[in-house]
Formats: structure tokens, C-alpha cells, sequence
């Protein structure tokens, strides 16, 4: 039996380069996952950013679109590629998310502006 040392190339087909490969595959697929969670909290950081310049309805609706996006994405997805946004079973995180996201556009759409905008 011969042992590769550590000044030899690995060849494709030595255990080294496999095992570098499962690891980059591993790190592609964790960002992929993750893909669901980030255009989810890109829209909340529009919410934040309309928050933060003192458009509250606007921000809210924004908002409350999110929590609808998210449900949507948790309703289609299936739970091995959906990443941060599996919370609880299935039916559990889109009933949840969609009543939240309703409540917060019924809120942010029923309520005076009052000279704001």
C-alpha cells in the first residue's frame, strides 16, 4: 500500500480531491438553499430602508409583501431546499406567515394617512 505524501499532486481520483469537491458541492448547495431567505430579506430591507424615511404605510405594505412572498416560497418549495425559511412543518409556516402578511396589509392599507404618507 502506498500513502500520498503531502508534496504530491492529488490526482481526480485520490481521496483528497474528492473530499474537496463534496466540500465545495456542500458550500454551493448551502448558498443555494439559502437563495428562498434572501430575496425574502431583501424586501424586508426595502421595508426598512421606506421605514427609515419616514414612509411607515409604504414600508408596512412592503412589508406585509414579504410575509406573503415567504409563504408563497414555503408553499412551493419542498422543505429540503428551502433553507431559513423552515420553521415548523409545512402547513404550519404558511398559514402562520400569510396571516401575518394579511394582517400587516389589511393594517397598512385600512388606516388613515392622517397627512402622512
Amino acid at each position: 500500500m502506498s500513502r500520498t505524501s503531502a508534496t504530491e499532486p492529488t490526482t481526480p481520483g485520490s481521496g483528497r480531491a474528492r473530499a474537496r469537491r463534496l466540500h465545495r458541492v456542500r458550500q454551493l448547495r448551502w448558498v443555494v438553499v439559502q437563495l428562498p431567505f434572501l430575496a425574502v430579506m431583501t424586501v424586508v430591507i426595502v421595508a426598512a430602508i421606506f421605514l427609515i424615511v419616514d414612509r411607515w404605510r409604504r414600508g408596512a405594505f412592503v412589508f406585509g409583501s414579504a410575509a406573503l412572498l415567504a409563504a408563497l416560497l414555503r408553499a412551493l418549495i419542498p422543505s429540503s431546499r428551502v433553507g431559513l425559511l423552515e420553521v415548523r412543518g409545512r402547513f404550519a409556516d404558511v398559514v402562520a406567515t400569510t396571516l401575518a402578511g394579511v394582517a400587516i396589509l389589511w393594517l397598512a392599507t385600512s388606516i388613515d394617512p392622517l397627512g402622512t404618507d
